[in-house]
């Protein structure tokens, strides 16, 4: 139900039984499998941008310029009503600086938003009841967090983890990362719960806790909501540089 962008695909190689397949004989890239990589940027629109930009234009370059140019908030603003019907379309820019400025957003963004799992935990603040042992697992199960709530106001810098532990700390721009209507931290908070599938007739129960147990870390919960506050912390930052 929803569509996607990868840098290449792959295609099964397979000729008529009894033929030679030149094309896998010529290209020589085919994987163990079988399958040939195709480059989802042309030659076609390699020579269109190396013509308008320099010849030292790479497809990866114009592929993380594309990724950074969907982040543009100006892009984003002057095209909202259009990006809600239809595929976005990019102008093939004039402007070498500014190819180069979102091409190197594009790069860092990508690897940031691919290795999220692998980025720096943001320093929040870690708060365990005193009446709990931060050594036993059970001090880290998760059934359900909300954000805290002060007089029915919401608050977005701390989470209620569990009845023993609270997540504070959390920067107010890492709200403004959204992944299609919710941030990313709510994502986070909706996803990783316990919870039933009523709907169906499975009656299997999703718990996040049994990941954490095959990590052999009851804190991954804890280091995840870190590294989402990094990722959308650094994003806004970045982004708000394209903007100046």
């Amino acid at each position: 139900g929803g569509q996607f962008f990868p840098r290449w695909t792959y295609e099964e190689a397979d000729p008529d039984h009894g033929t030679f397949d030149i094309f896998s004989a010529a290209d020589g890239d085919l994987d163990a499998d079988g399958f040939r990589r195709v480059d989802n940027i042309t030659d076609e629109m390699l020579d269109i941008y190396r013509e308008t930009l320099g010849q030292d234009i790479t497809k990866d370059d114009i592929f993380h310029f594309v990724y950074g140019q969907l982040h543009d908030p100006a892009y984003r603003e002057a095209y909202a009503a259009d990006l809600k019907k239809m595929l976005p379309h990019i102008e093939t820019p004039t402007d070498r600086a500014r190819f180069d400025a979102l091409a190197t957003a594009g790069r860092q963004l990508m690897d940031l938003h691919i290795n999220f799992e692998t980025v720096e935990p943001y320093p929040l603040t870690v708060e365990v009841e005193n009446t709990a042992d931060p050594a036993e697992r059970e001090t880290w199960r998760v059934t359900k967090m909300k954000w805290k709530k002060t007089r029915g106001v919401t608050d977005h810098t701390t989470i209620i983890y569990n009845p023993k532990v609270t997540i504070s700390g959390i920067p107010e721009e890492a709200e403004e990362y959204l992944l299609g209507s919710r941030s990313a931290m709510e994502w986070v908070i909706d996803r990783w719960k316990v919870s039933e599938d009523t709907k169906g007739k499975s009656g299997i129960t999703n718990d996040p806790n049994d990941w954490c147990d095959e990590q052999d870390n009851p804190r991954y919960i804890i280091d995840l909501i870190g590294r989402v506050t990094t990722v959308a912390v650094t994003t806004e930052r970045i982004v708000a540089g394209l903007a100046s």
